[in-house]
């Protein structure tokens, strides 16, 4: 007659289940890719530039934009959590039980079971090599636990009985990262900041949100430099000097004037700026040195980008458009100039080339100087007070692995007994794992005893 399994016992086994474990396993993975592709986190005006209204309102009722939020993403990992403490609530008595009340005298149906089995007849009492053997387990492998028992004299000795608690360390460091995580998400956060060259701010910006988050302290920028790769307008390297400010002070020498670039974060009070981008702001400012052809008289005059300079004729010229590396030829700036009958003409000004202009042939030589472009720095912003317990639970993880998959329980019966007139030793061993090893070792613990009752 068949006994109704209630519905507590009916739960237990599905949270026990290795085939939740997979289908969970499964859908972490799928869903983590989701995550990968869509980018997290942007503003709606962001998403609709890449996807259609209607494909905006769908993916967004999913949650796919912030999807390590989502209740269901969440879900997913607590079920996992669920499974994984399950199955290691259900094994632990099991293996606890077989590291710590081992079987000490094996009789016949055990040593059946092993693959690793060596049978000695002799002659003599089983008293004769009771200390023989003893000495011979302390010395290749571990002190034994010596039974006698109906005549019988029963070895036992095992190494690396805790090997077996690897992988309950391993289970424990991805609670220990998933709890991490959940702490970062809880109260840490990731945001963007600008920072115009000379200015400070004591707040950021939180992605997808237009409500900024105070730090509690200032950061200054003192200023910020970029260098292009030659001949090209690819940034080889920006970089932004910072100053943390406290109370309108700074905070200590460290964080005075600190240089960060990418990769080089500035990390304070558990909130690190991270350098993103940059970009110009403002019009730049340049120096030109202008020659009367007529006369040779030179001027030094400024210019800022757009505003109109008076020339001694009447006329003027003004910086039209501007470039880092004009045509892999080194900063350069497109010049309008009006005469005074208002004639206009258009030239490039090359700052490498101070001659270049006089090729012109107009009344006015314009040669470039140096010039002043104030940048913004972009930062991103991350705290995460969970980091440390994800390192935790990352150092937990290797440990675990190395326990689990390097180190094995070895286990050794011997037992000694009478067989007619002569005695009869039967040696027998196993181990959880790394089998090939184990032989290799048990074939030399064999040799060892057949000399040891040689002799």
């Amino acid at each position: 007659m068949s006994t109704k399994r209630s519905p507590i016992d009916a739960l237990w086994d599905f949270f026990c289940s290795l085939k939740l474990t997979i289908i969970t396993l499964i859908l972490l993975a799928v869903t983590s890719i989701i995550g990968t592709v869509i980018q997290q986190n942007l503003s709606p005006q962001e998403y609709l530039q890449i996807y259609s209204e209607t494909t905006y309102r769908v993916l967004n009722s999913l949650q796919f934009f912030d999807m390590y939020h989502s209740w269901w993403f969440l879900a997913l990992l607590g079920i996992f959590s669920i499974n994984l403490i399950a199955c290691s609530i259900k094994r632990f008595p099991r293996v606890w039980k077989t590291v710590h009340e081992p079987v000490l005298t094996a009789e016949d149906s055990l040593f059946r079971t092993f693959s690793n089995v060596e049978e000695h007849v002799v002659s003599g009492s089983p008293a004769d090599y009771r200390d023989k053997i003893a000495k011979l387990f302390k010395e290749n492998f571990a002190e034994p636990v010596v039974t006698e028992k109906e005549g019988k004299i029963h070895f036992f000795a095992q190494k690396g009985k805790y090997s077996r608690f690897g992988v309950y360390v391993t289970h424990l460091s991805i609670l220990i990262i998933f709890l991490g995580a959940i702490i970062g998400n809880l109260w840490g956060y990731k945001a963007f900041v600008n920072i115009v060259e000379g200015t400070q701010t004591t707040k950021v910006w939180p992605r997808g949100s237009n409500e900024p988050l105070e730090l509690g302290f200032a950061v200054h920028c003192e200023s910020f430099s970029v260098s292009f790769y030659p001949g090209s307008n690819r940034p080889k390297e920006f970089k932004s000097i910072l100053t943390v400010l406290e109370d309108g002070k700074p905070v200590s020498e460290e964080l005075t004037n600190r240089p960060i670039i990418v990769n080089d974060p500035l990390r304070y009070k558990g909130i690190t700026f991270y350098q993103s981008s940059y970009g110009p702001t403002g019009d730049p400012i340049f120096n030109f040195r202008v020659k009367v052809r007529e006369t040779g008289e030179t001027l030094d005059l400024v210019a800022r980008q757009g505003q109109m300079v008076k020339l001694p004729d009447g006329g003027g010229f003004r910086v039209v458009q501007f470039a880092p590396s004009f045509q892999n030829f080194g900063p350069g700036a497109r010049l309008e100039t009006v005469s005074a009958d208002g004639k206009r003409s258009n030239f490039v000004v090359l700052q490498a080339f101070p001659e270049f202009d006089a090729q012109r042939g107009g009344d006015y030589i314009f040669s470039m100087g140096e010039y002043k472009q104030r940048y913004y720095t972009g930062l991103q912003v991350a705290k995460d007070p969970g980091v440390w317990v994800v390192w935790l639970g990352c150092f937990l993880m290797v440990v675990g692995c190395i326990i689990a998959f390097f180190l094995s329980h070895r286990r050794i019966w011997l037992t000694i007994q009478p067989v007619g007139q002569k005695t009869g030793i039967k040696l027998g061993g196993s181990a959880h794992r790394n089998q090939p090893a184990f032989e290799l070792f048990f074939d030399e613990f064999k040799k060892n005893l057949k000399n040891e009752i040689a002799s």
